[in-house]
Order: structure tokens, then C-alpha cells, then sequence
């Protein structure tokens, strides 16, 4: 589990150039101040975590039992409320604001969204099948994904069998990234490569939990 997390904002893609004029894609994250509103405990709740909003909304615009957990625990509302799981709640308060400096640049962090949605798609696509011939004889079936099972044994299909279906949409995480670069003045975190979801999507980043050996003392 995390030792530290935050929650995010993909804003997009670009490139920046390293010391060595070496070109580095990257993610960029629009990280607003976190403020706590509820911490969860082994003791009360089974688990450890910490709550918490961004931003503001008005009262208007949440209902009744939101009211009442905000004024709980004395925070403005924010537009919503996310759970971060961590390894430990000590030193951490209610209200307490988590910024973008729990990070630095070279930290290695694990980053975790809802992926893009692609609809009803098929093997190929969905799950990089070959296909079938394109010729000699193949009739209509290029892009089938060919026998689905046996025949009187044990006349059925396998649980788990890779057919077509909805692909996407569905909580992703991707390990093992690095930060560039961790900016509190604009509140914009950097990282290196591509992470899951469209723009505008919300991003959990926690610091990583299975770091390679050939990750823990490399740089960029």
C-alpha cells in the first residue's frame, strides 16, 4: 500500500528536454490542494485512508447528508470526494491541505484512472488476435476469432474465454512512472509518459509500491 497520494487532473501530453537535450514525453497532472475531510483507521473502519475534496461548490448544489459531512468536519465542500488508501493515517488532521509537494522530481509513483471508453469492439482489436487468412479460401471470417471451444467435452465455454465485448472504461492503473517535474507555484505535476483516462480526467497518484531494482537508483 502508498505511503502518500494525491489526486489529480489530466490536462494532456507534451515534451520536455532534459540536461542531455534528450526529448521526454510527458503527462501533464493539474494537482489542486487536497483538503482532508475524513481519516479512516484500522481500529474504526478495518483500513487505512484519508478523504479528501477539491475545489469549491455551493451549498445548493449538495444535497442534505453532504451538507452534514462537510460541516462534520468543519471543511468547505468541494466538488467530490475521493479516498486515498494509504499505510498509515499518523500526521495527518482534518482539514489538513495535501499540495503537490509531497512529490519530487525522480520519484517513482503508480497512476490510476478510469481508461478511455472504445465501445463494443472486437478480438483483434480488443485483444491483439491475429485473425484469420486473408485468402485461400477464407470466407467472411478475417477478423473472427475462430473456435471458442471443444465439443461434447466438456460442451461448454470456459469461463475467462477472450471474446469481443466492451473494451476500456474500466479502472486502470499503470506502475512504475517517474516524476520530471513537481511545480507547488502552478500546481502542475509532470509525468513521464502516458497515463489512463481522456483530458479532463480525474487521477489518483500514489507513490509506488513494486519499484524494479533497475528504477530504484536511475534517473531520467
Amino acid at each position: 500500500m502508498a505511503g502518500k497520494a494525491i489526486v489529480a487532473k489530466k490536462i494532456g501530453m507534451t515534451q520536455v528536454w532534459n540536461e542531455e537535450n534528450r526529448v521526454i514525453p510527458v503527462t501533464v497532472l493539474e494537482v489542486s490542494p487536497c483538503r482532508i475531510v475524513q481519516i479512516k483507521t484500522p481500529e474504526n473502519d478495518g483500513y487505512s485512508a484519508v478523504q479528501v475534496t477539491q475545489g469549491e461548490v455551493a451549498e445548493k448544489n449538495l444535497n442534505q447528508p453532504q451538507i452534514g459531512h462537510f460541516d462534520k468536519a468543519g471543511v468547505t465542500a468541494g466538488r467530490r470526494l475521493v479516498e486515498l488508501r494509504i499505510d498509515d493515517t499518523n500526521g495527518y488532521e482534518i482539514g489538513q491541505e495535501i499540495s503537490v509537494d509531497i512529490f519530487s522530481e525522480g520519484d517513482v509513483v503508480d497512476v490510476s484512472s478510469v481508461s478511455k471508453g472504445k465501445g463494443f469492439a472486437g478480438v483483434m482489436k480488443r485483444h491483439g488476435f491475429a485473425g484469420q487468412r486473408a485468402s485461400h479460401g477464407a470466407h467472411k471470417v478475417h477478423r473472427k476469432p475462430g473456435a471458442i471451444g471443444q465439443c461434447a467435452t466438456p460442451s461448454r465455454v470456459f469461463q475467462g474465454k477472450k471474446m469481443p465485448g466492451r473494451m476500456g472504461a474500466q479502472k486502470t492503473t499503470i506502475m512504475n512512472l517517474k516524476v520530471v517535474k513537481a511545480d507547488p507555484e502552478s500546481e502542475i505535476l509532470l509525468i513521464k509518459g502516458s497515463v489512463p483516462g481522456p483530458k479532463g480526467a480525474t487521477v489518483i497518484v500514489r507513490n509506488a509500491v513494486k519499484i524494479p531494482m533497475s528504477l530504484s537508483g536511475d534517473s531520467q
